[in-house]
């Protein structure tokens, strides 16, 4: 049985700050300072994300406060040239937003911030209404688990399913998130799998196996 893998609804926050379409670049401004944020979801209706503000693109007006673009220049970052001419929040923000669902898992999240250079994502439902953010330092936090619930999972999840004749002569330490496997087990041909299994449990750093098959001569 592969471990349950923990979802960005586990870890987001749910308490969202966020603004409407029509605020004013002081008011985003202000916001981000309040909150200690670096970005902020734009909302319309029902709490739908239409797009996302980030410091990045507030930043674009100070770019060009006092620099004159060449025709070339301007037609190579209109995208840019237009966000630095804006006063409000539906001017200024990348749309659409990257987002992602509750139930996505960790990794996912993880490839996302990645591939779109992004530090947070807002988290929708399917009729895109925002239902929390999830940063990177939230993916993080699964690595606080505690050595001794990660033992604890990996001997339920993983020991005991794959070696259920022989899981009392293993031995499940965790150090610092490193999990060493010991012991002798029935099966060897199942010892690589433990090994990947334990891996995949969310918060662990490491594994360490040194499983062995017990001798049947």
């Amino acid at each position: 049985m592969t471990p349950q893998p923990f979802t960005v609804a586990d870890v987001m926050t749910k308490k969202v700050v966020a603004v409407l379409p029509g605020a004013d670049f002081k008011e985003i401004v202000a916001a981000m300072e309040r909150w200690k944020v670096t970005a902020v979801p734009v909302v319309e209706g029902e709490g739908r994300v239409v797009g996302v503000v980030s410091e990045a693109d507030l930043l674009l007006k100070e770019e060009f406060h006092d620099h004159r673009l060449g025709l070339v220049e301007q037609m190579r970052r209109l995208d840019a040239t237009a966000k630095a001419g804006s006063r409000r929040a539906e001017g200024l923000m990348t749309s659409p937003a990257v987002t992602v669902t509750p139930e996505a898992s960790l990794p996912r999240a993880a490839r996302l911030m990645a591939a779109h250079r992004v530090k947070r994502l807002p988290v929708v439902d399917a009729e895109g209404r925002i239902q929390g953010i999830v940063s990177r330092a939230d993916l993080l936090k699964v690595f606080l688990r505690s050595d001794d619930e990660l033992a604890a999972e990996v001997r339920r999840e993983v020991v005991e399913h794959l070696f259920p004749l022989s899981h009392r002569q293993v031995a499940v330490r965790v150090d610092a998130g490193v999990v060493t496997l010991s012991g002798e087990v029935r099966d060897g041909a199942l010892i690589p799998l433990a090994a990947r299994l334990a891996r995949a449990v969310e918060g662990v750093v490491d594994v360490r196996c040194v499983l062995t098959a017990a001798d049947r001569g």
